[in-house]
Order: structure tokens, then C-alpha cells, then sequence
């Protein structure tokens, strides 16, 4: 992983450097993060130092491979991210919120292969689902088969009538508070 490591000392104020990366099924295997563990992505990242801030802005683009959640088949889900990162020095590794990090001035260099992957990890929609027709057929047959209802590969999640509760009469008296009938 000492590609993804960046020596921040040593770049000159004022100035941009670009790296590129290829993101691709050795990388997400090495970070061994849980959401995805293959896919394709090209990432190219923009580094510019002002003083002792760095601002590190990442365009992240490719294909990944998921488990879909209903047949449990991987499925690939495009992803595109945008995401901006500032680093500052001081005595410790610190993450003061989202978007900034603190590094030690005595290391610094910092490793971006974790936070590439959380940026991809989070271009990736809640729901992994095949389009219609495309989920596994023994496993669409298999949930047919033990629903209740009459359940449709294109419906969310199927629903009873038991499952509808009646509204508790104590919240009309806030909705007249607010005027919402």
C-alpha cells in the first residue's frame, strides 16, 4: 500500500500535483474493507499546499461488485465520487470532522488508500438490487414461495395488512396545534 502514500513535507506551497490511481480487485483485497471487496476504479486526486494546509480533492470513478439483497448474487454498481479532504499539521493523527485530518509534522506523509475506499463506499446506493429479471431465478423462485402475499421481483418489501397500524388518536391534537389536517 506505499503507492497510496503521500509525502506531504516535501510539496512545494503553491503549487497542484496530480496523482492517479487504478483501483482495482488487489486494492480493495489489501483494504480489506467490508462493503466491497472487487470492483474497477479510476481515481485521480489534486494536491495543493498553502502554508501548512494541504487540500486534497478526489474524483473517483468506476464499477464495483456488491451482494444484491434479495438473491445474494454479486451484482456491479457504478460509482462516481467527488470528495475534498484538508490536512493540516500537528503533534497527532487527529480526524477533527469529515472533511479534516490532522497529521503529525514529524511523519508527514499520509496513507489515502482507506479514505478512497470509504469515498467509493459511500457513492454506493443503500439498496443493491438486480434490475427487473436479472436477480438469481432459483432464489427469486425460493422468496415467491415462502411470502405470504403475492409478492412481485419489482415490489420493496412486501407488506400485510396486519402490518398497517392505526394512527394513535393523541397525535390529531398536535396536527391541530400546527394546523396540518
Amino acid at each position: 500500500m506505499k503507492t497510496y502514500r503521500i509525502d506531504l513535507k516535501n510539496l512545494s506551497p503553491a503549487k497542484t500535483y496530480m496523482f492517479d490511481y487504478v483501483l482495482d480487485n488487489e486494492f480493495f483485497e489489501n483494504v480489506g474493507g467490508p462493503e466491497v471487496r472487487e470492483g474497477k476504479a479510476n481515481a485521480s486526486l489534486s494536491v495543493v499546499r498553502v502554508s501548512s494546509t494541504f487540500e486534497l480533492v478526489f474524483r473517483i470513478e468506476g464499477v464495483v461488485t456488491v451482494t444484491c439483497d434479495r438473491c445474494l448474487d454479486d451484482m456491479e454498481i457504478p460509482v462516481e465520487a467527488i470528495n475534498r479532504l484538508i490536512i493540516t499539521f500537528g503533534e497527532t493523527y487527529a480526524e477533527t470532522s469529515d472533511e479534516q485530518v490532522v497529521i503529525s509534522e514529524e511523519e508527514g506523509f499520509i496513507n489515502i488508500a482507506w479514505y478512497m475506499y470509504e469515498f467509493i463506499a459511500l457513492a454506493i446506493p443503500m439498496k443493491h438490487v438486480h434490475e427487473s429479471g436479472e436477480c438469481n431465478e432459483a432464489m427469486a423462485s425460493k422468496l415467491k414461495e415462502l411470502c405470504v402475499d403475492e409478492w412481485d421481483e419489482d415490489d420493496e418489501v412486501p407488506e400485510s395488512e396486519n402490518d398497517i397500524q392505526p394512527v394513535d388518536p393523541r397525535w390529531d391534537v398536535l396536527r391541530n396545534l400546527i394546523g396540518d389536517n
